[in-house]
């Protein structure tokens, strides 16, 4: 009886043990927070209401800055999308992970923070547009957009199902995919990493069927500086071309239909307005191209009226409204397909330990300056949207204006999971800032390099140091011109003050402070040089677009290299 008893005491307790160690693991497990990164690409923060509302509201995307933090001095180390996202994946700057510009293939052999969670015992996926490569590291799953992916009816690269096309609208149909995988096809007993990307608003703004009417016939706010003439500033400004009278498209981008340019005597310039809207709208099925016609011809026949007599500052006016009721169209569908993901994460209980994390690849113009697109360091494309939740750790509704970038994402996924950062990753981890700790975060200055030049839009090579006072910039390759921008006093940064004797001891101090940083981040102007040989023996082979024909022949033959193609 006595050993009877002493057995299933034996037994109770070792199950009582085996109990205890498997709800410890289940604990430990549960310790390790889901994350989910939304990106959409060229979403500026002007156009998130939890930053300025004078365009458009977005209470979805603004529902987790309530939750969480939002950043206002967010950044990107290079603005522009493929190498954007090649920073964010690697935790490199571009000159050491080598994804420098658009068109040089991203280096697989680099080792991403995907592929370090999943060997970690992360289920991950990844929905949208990667925009480079067709076979992503790292991933259990994923559909991602060929290339730059297309707004109606788009195809998709997927893990297991070949190549597909799928009918709809993309951000939807994205949205659509995520949240299948969350429901069918995530583990309960895993935490996972789910990157969910958009498209848009990403050129050329095309809303879904339901915002065409609606936005077409909003008017909206114009910026301070759309009729800036670049005075204030060096030959960088003066020569990009990416100002929305002069340079935007009128058919791809602004939705006249290519026999109104005919009648009305406007000139394809770029080579590729007529072909971008075709290409675009040639993708809509009968049902979609009735909608689209319902909201445009009207439009257009407007226009036909209206332009003889417009003057050149009233052409300007109209090319911004067209290109912000289109941009803005497309948002509206961004940000209530994250309303969707939000509010299935609250329904299925996987808010308690998941980090939320909304931003863009990087920043856009939406007229500022007169232009649209990315590439400078000036603050419209420089800066980028940064919104941050996780419940328990973040404190709702905060905010944070240090100084953080792209750069920052692999190193802060990591130290969330308990998973040790490669050595040559070159962020900091944003814990400390989102859990109060700031004492620990020491950074007083970022890095920033754009290449690629020449090319579309024709925005100088450049590099600088930031503060949150003053920008150092320095433009090289075919000029030789410093910037200096006081962020304080000059928030449209609308003024060079380098040869001001007022800030001759700040324009030293920022000198010195900028060397460190290269030999920091490991840049130099041997890097930059071998880039430099390398680009351009390849653009020698292609043909350049638009009204920069010309300059990028003058270049090549100033370098000894004879184009293989023929100019226009």
């Amino acid at each position: 009886m006595k050993n009877r008893i002493s057995l299933l005491l034996s037994t109770f307790l070792l199950l009582l043990t085996f109990s205890c160690k498997t709800d410890q693991t289940e604990k430990e497990e549960a310790k390790r927070p889901n994350i989910i990164f939304i990106m959409s690409d060229d979403h500026a923060y002007q156009a998130i209401s939890a930053y300025d509302n004078r365009l458009i509201e977005t209470p979805n995307i603004d529902r987790i800055a309530k939750m969480g933090m939002l950043f206002t001095n967010a950044s990107v180390t290079n603005s522009i999308c493929a190498p954007s996202r090649a920073t964010i994946l690697t935790g490199k700057h571009s000159h050491m992970n080598g994804k420098i510009d658009n068109h040089f293939p991203f280096d697989t052999t680099n080792i991403t923070f995907p592929q370090i969670l999943q060997t970690a015992g992360y289920q991950t996926a990844m929905f949208g547009k990667l925009h480079f490569g067709n076979s992503p590291k790292g991933f259990d799953q994923f559909k991602i957009l060929p290339d730059q992916g297309s707004y109606y009816n788009p195809d998709f690269i997927t893990k297991n199902d070949g190549n597909i096309k799928v009918d709809g609208y993309v951000t939807d149909i994205v949205t659509d995919m995520t949240l299948d995988w969350l429901q069918n096809e995530r583990k309960a007993d895993a935490p996972f990493m789910l990157m969910y990307l958009h498209k848009a608003p990403h050129r050329e703004w095309l809303p879904a069927e339901r915002h065409l009417e609606e936005y077409i016939r909003k008017t909206f706010p114009e910026p301070a500086t759309l009729f800036d003439d670049y005075s204030g500033r060096g030959t960088a400004a003066k020569e990009a071309e990416m100002n929305l009278l002069k340079h935007m498209n009128w058919s791809g981008d602004s939705k006249l239909y290519p026999e109104v340019l005919d009648e009305m005597g406007i000139p394809d310039e770029s080579g590729w307005d007529k072909a971008a809207f075709e290409r675009e709208v040639g993708r809509l099925n009968p049902a979609q191209r009735a909608n689209w016609d319902k909201a445009y011809l009207k439009m257009n026949e407007d226009f036909k009226i209206a332009y003889p007599k417009m003057t050149e500052k009233e052409k300007m006016q109209w090319r911004y409204q067209r290109y912000m009721q289109d941009y803005l169209g497309t948002i509206a569908s961004v940000d209530e397909n994250v309303g969707r993901l939000l509010d299935y994460l609250e329904a299925n209980g996987l808010m308690e330990n998941t980090i939320i994390v909304y931003t863009s690849d990087q920043g856009f113009y939406l007229g500022e300056h007169g232009w649209f697109d990315k590439r400078f360091i000036y603050n419209e494309s420089f800066k980028t949207p940064l919104l941050v939740s996780w419940k328990g750790k973040v404190q709702p509704g905060s905010k944070s204006d240090e100084l953080v970038q792209n750069l920052d994402f692999a190193q802060t996924f990591l130290e969330a999971a308990g998973v040790a950062a490669p050595a040559d990753m070159q962020g900091e981890s944003l814990i400390p800032i989102l859990t109060g700790n700031t004492e620990k975060w020491t950074r007083d200055a970022v890095y920033y390099h754009y290449y690629e030049y020449p090319a579309v839009h024709m925005v100088k090579r450049h590099y600088a140091i930031v503060t949150k006072e003053y920008k150092l910039v320095h433009y090289y390759f075919d000029v030789d011109e410093w910037e200096l921008i006081d962020r304080v006093k000059d928030p449209n940064e609308m003024k060079n003050v380098y040869d001001d004797p007022a800030y001759a001891e700040i324009k030293k101090d920022l000198h010195a402070r900028l060397e460190k940083l290269r030999e920091k981040y490991g840049d130099s102007s041997e890097l930059s040089q071998s880039y430099i040989d390398r680009y351009l023996e390849d653009i020698s082979k292609r043909r350049a677009f638009g009204a920069n024909q010309q300059k990028v022949k003058e270049i090549l033959e100033k370098k000894g290299l004879q184009p293989a193609y023929k100019f226009e």
